[in-house]
């Protein structure tokens, strides 16, 4: 792999980077240690007694450091009695003070707890979205003034012995970085750096770092660019890994996944937060099960090394032949597989996004209609949408009618029978894709690889195919294919969220076929759906930007979520953030096409993407505003009734 490019230890064979580790109170973090679970708590951090009890239910379902919320120098100071309580009641846990807008509280918080978080953005910087002309020595004075600042804090954490984490979050980058970087990972990085360089100069160095966004694509980017960075000057600090904002329900677990879940493929993470907006202790088994694929993943079948492709810190999608509705420039499509579900009547396919009326003799489609059922050694015995096509194994299609959008999947060593004159496919592993193989799917302009894995490093594997089709300069669409056996269907979803959505991410696969023995159709359809829409490569749906709370939070944000998710997630394509407080509410609003952000008890302010058009509505009628802004911008629809 090119110096340049490298982000992590090994591409092809599953290896953790190793960090240097830092002591959390009595809790050891990187180097060889777990990787740690962590979540934060949502109460308001003055009522002592509710945060210990909050705290207490997160550390009972496996929560190893507890984040709470210190706005100001009132909360840190109340921190102490939250120690005081917690160990009073035998728990030792660490705990972690969050500070955003106040230098003053993260100082006084280092008197009694073991961690401050510091968000670089908005810790000595203010965020107005103005654009700044600086010369090399205007801007120079500012990371001075910065290093004014925070240098006290650094002095007072080394002699306390406190770790520190520097938290960069998407939503929170200073005009003074977005200025000079943009809204980049690269202006995520070097927010970051300027923050551990003052910690550096100071000979502080217990540090772990975290490249937050809601977008798992730029999360992802930020996190390797951030290692890359520190690679090229000698350092490696622990990892932070999450992604912000990432909502609720299955949506929130999906896109966790995908950006967590990536970056744990390939050995990177020594702490884990996924940001539900659910009860803390929610997050936590979600996190457990991202982690604990990694305990044994060393033991994996070996994978040869190929070149590398792509480039892993800026999304370009792979380049590929358009083979009917597969491949450039069309969307990734979603296969479901119904071969091992019986007969298929019209009503079967209500659960993929295709609804048949009875007295219209018409079918209905969904944002989420399938573009295929796989129905193995079966044909469909009525007349399909003309949207759908129906994949069959090759030798029934060969001795079946051949009916209309039915199509043939055949095995590599097929390559001489009588094919389909529009569109084959062929499923393979990477083991099958010898030269000759890839030859004869160059040379098909029918033909849609299929590709499988059973490697247990099987996203990595999947990768090495795709670098092999690429560096052959074979353009031929593929299909991502995973099979999850009878796996419970909540891990069902995280894993297969991580092994194809990390592959969408860098831009590699032209469609989704998972399978389950535990997932019903209609899952595996929203799964493969969410996926694609978490990955920003199918838009299907409304998509929230949804806050975890937190102790600053001004409104019930669960309650708040299902109430505009009632009134909009028939919205297409649309980008809604709905933010507790304004720490992230602003920025967050740059990646969103509306705004709900929470600026005062019972009152809320309302934007058009980073711009605020209605300030201090009262929450009662926020919702229904909301709906009235984004219905004079254009892109209300109805809700269509069937």
């Amino acid at each position: 792999m090119e110096k340049s490019l490298v982000y992590c230890p090994n591409l092809f064979g599953y290896k953790r980077f190793i960090t240097k580790e830092v002591h959390i109170g009595s809790l050891a973090l990187g180097g060889q240690n777990p990787i740690r679970l962590q979540s934060m708590t949502t109460t308001d951090t003055m009522k002592t007694e509710a945060t210990i009890a909050q705290s207490v239910r997160m550390i009972e379902a496996g929560c190893e450091l507890v984040r709470i919320t210190a706005p100001s120098k009132k909360e840190a100071e109340n921190l102490k009695f939250i120690k005081d309580g917690l160990v009073a009641l035998g728990y030792d846990t660490p705990i972690v003070a969050d500070i955003h807008f106040t230098p003053n509280a993260a100082e006084v918080a280092a008197d009694y707890i073991e961690k401050i978080r510091v968000n670089p953005g908005n810790y000595a910087d203010k965020k107005r979205f103005e654009e700044i002309e600086y010369t090399d020595a205007s801007y120079q004075e500012e990371v001075d003034r910065i290093r004014e600042r925070f240098t006290p804090l650094v002095l007072k954490c080394k002699a306390l012995n406190r770790s520190m984490r520097i938290g960069t979050n998407h939503g929170s980058l200073s005009d003074r970085i977005m200025s000079r970087y943009g809204d980049t990972p690269m202006g995520m990085v070097e927010s970051a750096m300027e923050f551990i360089r003052i910690c550096r100069e100071n000979d502080y160095h217990d540090l772990v770092i975290s490249m937050k966004a809601s977008n798992p694509q730029v999360m992802v980017q930020a996190y390797r660019l951030l290692v890359h960075e520190m690679m090229a000057e000698g350092m490696s600090y622990p990892l932070h890994l999450g992604v912000t904002e990432a909502g609720d329900g299955e949506d929130g677990r999906i896109k966790s996944a995908i950006g967590i879940g990536l970056l744990l493929e390939d050995g990177l993470g020594d702490t884990v937060r996924v940001s539900l907006t659910e009860e803390p202790e929610a997050e936590i088994p979600v996190a457990a099960m991202l982690v604990e694929r990694y305990a044994n993943r060393t033991q994996h079948a070996p994978i040869a090394e190929e070149p590398v492709m792509i480039d892993p810190f800026s999304y370009h999608r792979r380049n590929t032949a358009e083979v009917l509705n597969i491949g450039k420039p069309h969307v990734p499509c979603v296969v479901i597989d119904f071969s091992s579900r019986g007969e298929l009547k019209p009503s079967t396919l209500f659960a993929v996004g295709y609804n048949y009326s009875v007295p219209l003799d018409k079918w209905n489609l969904t944002d989420m209609a399938c573009d295929y059922v796989y129905v193995g050694n079966n044909s469909i015995d009525f007349e399909i949408p003309g949207t759908l096509g129906a994949i069959m194994n090759g030798a029934a299609w060969m001795h079946g009618d051949k009916k209309e959008r039915h199509y043939p999947i055949w095995e590599m060593a097929d390559a001489d029978i009588e094919k389909h004159s529009d569109l084959n496919f062929y499923r393979a592993n990477i083991h099958q894709l010898s030269p000759e193989a890839i030859s004869n799917l160059s040379n098909d302009a029918t033909a849609v690889l299929v590709l499988e894995t059973t490697n247990d490093h099987g996203m990595a594997e999947q990768r090495a195919a795709f670098f092999r089709l690429m560096h052959a300069e074979c353009n031929v669409p593929v299909i991502i294919r995973r099979s999850y056996g009878d796996l419970n269907v909540d891990a069902f979803l995280l894993h297969a969220a991580t092994d194809t959505g990390g592959l969408f991410i860098d831009g590699l696969g032209d469609g989704v076929w998972i399978e389950s023995e535990t997932a019903s159709p209609q899952m595996l359809n929203q799964t493969s759906f969410g996926i694609l829409q978490a990955t920003r490569t199918r838009i299907s749906k409304t998509e929230y930007i949804s806050c975890p709370s937190c102790g600053r939070t001004l409104f019930d944000l669960q309650e708040t979520t299902a109430k505009i998710r009632s009134a909009t997630s028939h919205l297409k394509g649309i980008k809604i953030g709905i933010m507790g407080c304004i720490v992230n509410g602003p920025g967050e609003m740059a990646d969103a096409d509306y705004g709900y952000v929470g600026t005062g008890p019972g009152k809320i302010s309302l934007y058009k993407e980073k711009e605020v058009v209605q300030k201090n509505v009262p929450e009662a009628e926020a919702v229904d505003a909301l709906v009235e802004l984004i219905r004079s911008h254009g892109d209300w629809v109805e809700l269509e009734k069937h």
